[in-house]
């Protein structure tokens, strides 16, 4: 199955393929996603990566760090929300514009089961709705959150500010300049799994928290579980696209969204033989001085 398809990675600011770009997976290059209600850089990190664009690196420096030696993906991102967004509402997941059940994989139910008492109790969906969805509260299910400085959002500069950081090393849970402050003032814990469990521990510890404007905020997600190559039980190559989003569930309004899509490899070469075409034919064209 795997030899058959290319993984292309894009992300935009909404849903709207049109709007997204195509990210250099394993680049230390972040790339940038503006909207209305954030800025984002992000990084997509995929080990044995086989994909788009031509060339890119199999794996990344990121893999090697020793919490990481058996992930086998990460979306690292930094973000500067436009306006204060209430713990509550912002989460982090998956959906789909259109139904997915007919390409559900069997046993998905009962490994879904798993995965929310042995990762995250806090997950919520229905991946058989007409518009499936599989989402956790953004404080419970990122595995690591840095919280940064107050930054502005006029003039920002964010590749500047957050890219050398990400590009730099795994990300770590805490805070800085000011960050570990505000999460001391609501003893939020300093270990990442702590932090997680003490979100879903209620105690309105998650409206006390606000994602506040101007500030900036790293994150990851990453696990060991989907093999984007196909290779394991929780195979990607059932669904062929899969889309991660970070929005504000209250207001419907998205921050961003990642597509990783699985693209016939056939597909991908015709598509780079008819442009190669195309491009010998200008080459070729007759200019006016030539016809004189």
């Amino acid at each position: 199955m795997a030899d058959k398809y290319l993984l292309r990675v894009t992300a935009g600011p909404s849903y709207d393929p049109t709007d997204h770009q195509v990210i250099a997976v394993n680049s230390p290059t972040p790339t940038h996603v503006q909207s209305a209600l954030c800025d984002t850089v992000i990084n997509v990190r995929i080990q044995n990566y086989r994909g788009l664009p031509h060339g890119s690196p199999a794996t990344s420096s990121y893999f090697s760090h020793p919490p990481h030696t058996h992930d086998q993906y990460s979306i690292g991102f930094s973000f500067v929300p436009h306006r204060d967004i209430s713990g509550k509402s912002l989460v982090f997941g998956n959906d789909f514009e259109h139904p997915v059940r007919d390409r559900i994989p069997p046993g998905f139910s009962a490994a879904f089961k798993i995965v929310k008492w042995a990762i995250d109790p806090g997950l919520d969906g229905d991946v058989y709705a007409d518009k499936p969805y599989l989402y956790g509260n953004a404080l419970s299910s990122i595995n690591a959150l840095s919280v940064g400085p107050k930054v502005g959002k006029t003039g920002l500069d964010l590749d500047k500010i957050a890219g050398k950081k990400q590009e730099a090393e795994a990300i770590t849970e805490g805070g800085y300049d000011g960050g570990q402050e505000l999460r001391d003032q609501l003893s939020v814990p300093g270990d990442a799994a702590a932090r997680q469990k003490w979100f879903l521990g209620g105690h309105g510890r998650l409206e006390q928290w606000q994602w506040e404007e101007g500030r900036l905020y790293t994150a990851d997600f990453f696990n060991p579980y989907l093999d984007f190559n196909g290779k394991i039980s929780l195979s990607f190559s059932e669904l062929q696209i899969l889309m991660y989003v970070l929005k504000d569930k209250d207001t419907g309004e998205v921050l961003f969204v990642v597509v990783f899509t699985l693209l016939p490899k056939e597909q991908v070469d015709n598509e780079d033989n008819a442009m190669s075409a195309n491009t010998t034919a200008k080459n070729f064209e007759p200019q006016a001085d030539d016809l004189d």
